[in-house]
């Protein structure tokens, strides 16, 4: 073992950074993007098993690196769209998620530098952790987990009702961690006898096909049972899509998307939906904000009093519509309340605003939902009096912030209770298992990808969305700006896509699922992210005790 090490030299490493290099690209191209719109989701089984064989040969000196180069690599090749958002995005993505992987190929490498080759279960368990903990926190991205490449093999994903997406990693990292340690030997010049490594490792072998067995007649269980299950009702839902460019503002595009977002939902009208829905900040100004003061001629800045009149305008619409109507609009509230809404000397507005959706209803505001998790760097930065250099950044790159609403409201319009998260809220399972276990019956997600410009960053948000109908069992409605527009079934079936970046309606026949009793609530909605907590907890443990089996090596070579 010493041996090797010593003869690692310049040639070594740069085949292991090349490795790597590859490997990440290789790993790309299981989820939609730049090679195939769709992806090819079974790349996803065996493109990391040349990394967990660099991982086990390389040195402590260089894994740390090699974890940086491997999540900067791949994020590169697989949010390639990102400078699309804005050109500082790419660079924050990718060094925060080669920083999250130093720390996931050093416990990937004492896993195996303490266990050999029975590593596999430590470093499933591992890659498990590290793919909770990395959402967990402000700056979370589930962009590119390995596991929403299978969304479209269906069997595979559902036992996401069960254990969320953390049993499918388990299920995708082992077998790949296994084949690296006897791809690591051959690297070194070791037994090249795969059978007799097999037989080695026959009862990992025996257990995974079981296991794997057992995974798809669940799935094939399970979507059996679905296409069994009947539908409490079906609710016509008119979905608005009016294509505008995000980036632009000011009151001519404010009243240019509200015509167009009024021809197109009176178009739909014909077809009598039982709702009609607009994307995310489909509509501005803050229809709240100018309801409640701006109707009192409190005062004005400029351009106050057209914005005032645009919101009349949307008001007098709404109430002929004769239907409720659900829209993203930014909600402005007082920030003092002990002030008026505008400084008389300065003209200030005393405001902050909330990203917000809107159930507007005879004449008013029935509910209103303000997003939870958002955008952190672009809609949210909690850390401005620790890093006001960084802070400062943000703000000259024109970043905007919200308000983060901290309320997972459950809206009711015709008997049905349904929930909004906006934007990409749909890619966290445990914003969604909470609306659900507050009475959601459907999910109706509000989005406006229409920033990327990029027909592959909106569908892999879309196949991200798919694993939370199958873990709530919940139909989901995505209504957004230019596409991904479409509905996922509790299969986590995508049917009938909107063609995107085209102004257009749709009209979707939901099948709403309501839950009658907590029976009817899934494994996932009630103990949710319980298998992520079991595999923190057994990594923590298997880490600890390799560390103190390292040590009490070296403590009796020395002896």
């Amino acid at each position: 073992m010493k041996d090797f090490y010593r003869k690692r030299g310049l040639r070594t490493y740069g085949s292991e950074v090349l490795t790597l290099i590859l490997s990440a690209f290789i790993l790309s191209l299981a989820f939609p993007g730049f090679v195939t719109e769709t992806g090819w989701g079974w790349i996803a089984f065996f493109a990391l098993i040349p990394v967990f064989a660099v991982i086990i040969n390389t040195s402590w000196k260089a894994v740390w690196a090699y974890g940086f180069l491997f999540g900067v690599a791949f994020y590169c090749f697989f949010n390639y769209w990102l400078p699309g958002f804005h050109p500082g995005a790419i660079y924050i993505v990718t060094i925060i998620k080669g920083g999250e992987m130093i720390f996931l190929f050093l416990a990937l490498k004492l896993a195996s530098r303490a266990f050999g080759r029975h590593a596999c279960i430590a470093q499933a368990l591992i890659w498990v952790a590290y793919a909770y903990l990395s959402q967990i926190w402000f700056a979370g991205y589930p962009y590119g987990t390995i596991c929403y490449a299978l969304y479209d093999y269906l069997p595979l994903i559902q036992i996401a009702d069960i254990t969320g997406i953390w049993g499918i990693i388990v299920m995708m990292i082992f077998p790949q961690a296994w084949a690296g340690w006897y791809l690591a030997q051959l690297a070194r010049g070791g037994d090249a006898n795969f059978l007799h490594y097999v037989r080695k490792s026959l009862a990992y072998v025996i257990v995974y096909v079981i296991l794997f067995a057992l995974w798809l007649g669940y799935g094939f269980y399970a979507l059996s049972a679905q296409e069994e299950r009947t539908a409490d009702r079906s609710w016509r839902v008119a979905t608005i899509q009016h294509n505008h460019d995000s980036w632009e503002g000011g009151y001519q595009t404010y009243l240019r998307n509200f015509n167009n977002l009024r021809r197109l939902s009176l178009e739909a009208l014909r077809e009598d939906p039982d709702i009609v829905v607009w994307s995310e900040t489909a509509f501005i100004p803050s229809v709240d904000w100018h309801m409640n003061y701006s109707y009192e001629g409190v005062g004005n800045t400029i351009g106050n009093e057209e914005t005032a009149e645009l919101v009349r305008r949307f008001v007098s619409f709404a109430e002929e519509l004769g239907k409720p109507l659900l829209t993203g609009n930014p909600r402005g509230v007082l920030k003092d309340e002990s002030l008026p809404p505008i400084d008389p000397e300065t003209g200030e507005l005393n405001r902050v605003d909330y990203n917000t959706v809107i159930l507007f209803d005879d004449g008013t505001i029935k509910q209103s939902y303000a997003k939870q998790h958002l955008v952190p760097f672009t809609e949210h930065f909690p850390y401005q009096r620790q890093l006001p250099w960084l802070y400062n950044i943000l703000v000259s790159l024109d970043y905007n912030w919200w308000e983060q609403g901290d309320e997972p409201v459950v809206f009711e319009s015709d008997g049905v209770h349904f929930s909004t998260p906006i934007c990409y809220e749909d890619v966290f399972g445990d914003i969604n298992a909470e609306f659900v276990r507050n009475g959601a019956d459907l999910i109706i997600n509000m989005t406006n990808d229409r920033w990327s410009g990029c027909a592959e960053a909106a569908f892999q948000h879309a196949a991200i969305a798919a694993f939370r109908s199958v873990e709530t069992r919940k139909t989901m409605v995505r209504s957004t700006n230019s596409g991904y527009t479409c509905m996922i079934l509790p299969t986590g079936e995508i049917v009938d896509p909107v063609e995107q970046f085209r102004m257009t309606w749709h009209i979707y026949d939901v099948p709403v699922y309501e839950t009658k009793s907590a029976d009817d609530l899934t494994f996932y909605v009630t103990h949710t992210d319980l298998f992520a907590y079991i595999a923190i907890g057994l990594s923590l443990a298997a880490l600890a005790c390799g560390a103190i089996l390292i040590i009490f090596r070296k403590v009796r070579r020395h002896d």
